[in-house]
């Protein structure tokens, strides 16, 4: 796929895309639904990490934020027009205009759901180290900060807002059950 361009038609969809910050639960409430459903998990993050042998980290490090979000941008890309499970995106793709774009198409738009948390539960359930590239100075003003940068995103973005904060992955995932719909052909995905 060209870097910059949509993803394709598809015949079918994600049945959900999580989006959210740090620490707001995708990745664990995204397997918690794919085992559910018996769908595939597909996490953005996880899937850069595997095709590129080295952590997001790494990355930042060694190629800088620009060249992990091109990154991202094509690994997003290529999950909504072939993944039809559950679909989980780091915390910063969807500030990058292509992604917020395609997530706005009316195919993807009722399966977007944002994860939302407050930075106390984001701190307790991810700690904020090394491996949150963007939270390693002064972790909580960082965090604040892209939280501040990215909420209106989110919000605008998904159909779906559910509060994560003092609650566990099985009723987060009853909500988000409850709350979307199937996939276009009918079938949990």
């Amino acid at each position: 796929m060209n870097a910059g361009t949509n993803p394709p038609a598809a015949a079918s969809r994600p049945w959900v895309v999580l989006i959210g910050p740090p620490g707001s639960g995708k990745s664990t409430v995204g397997a918690e639904l794919a085992r559910r459903r018996g769908m595939h998990l597909r996490d953005t993050d996880a899937a850069i990490e595997a095709d590129q042998s080295r952590s997001i980290g790494d990355i930042f490090v060694d190629n800088g934020e620009g060249a992990f979000r091109d990154l991202e941008r094509a690994e997003v890309l290529a999950a909504l027009s072939a993944h039809s499970g559950v679909l989980a995106l780091g915390g910063g793709a969807v500030m990058t205009a292509e992604v917020a774009e395609a997530l706005r198409d009316p195919r993807y738009r009722d399966a977007v759901v944002f994860l939302d948390v407050g930075i106390a539960d984001a701190a307790s359930r991810v700690g904020f180290d090394v491996s949150r590239p963007l939270l390693v100075v002064n972790p909580r003003a960082s965090w604040n900060r892209l939280m501040n940068a990215r909420r209106a995103t989110y919000e605008q973005l998904a159909s779906v807002h559910v509060d994560t904060a003092g609650r566990s992955v099985d009723d987060i995932a009853d909500e988000i059950e409850r709350r979307t719909t199937p996939s276009p052909t009918g079938e949990p995905g």
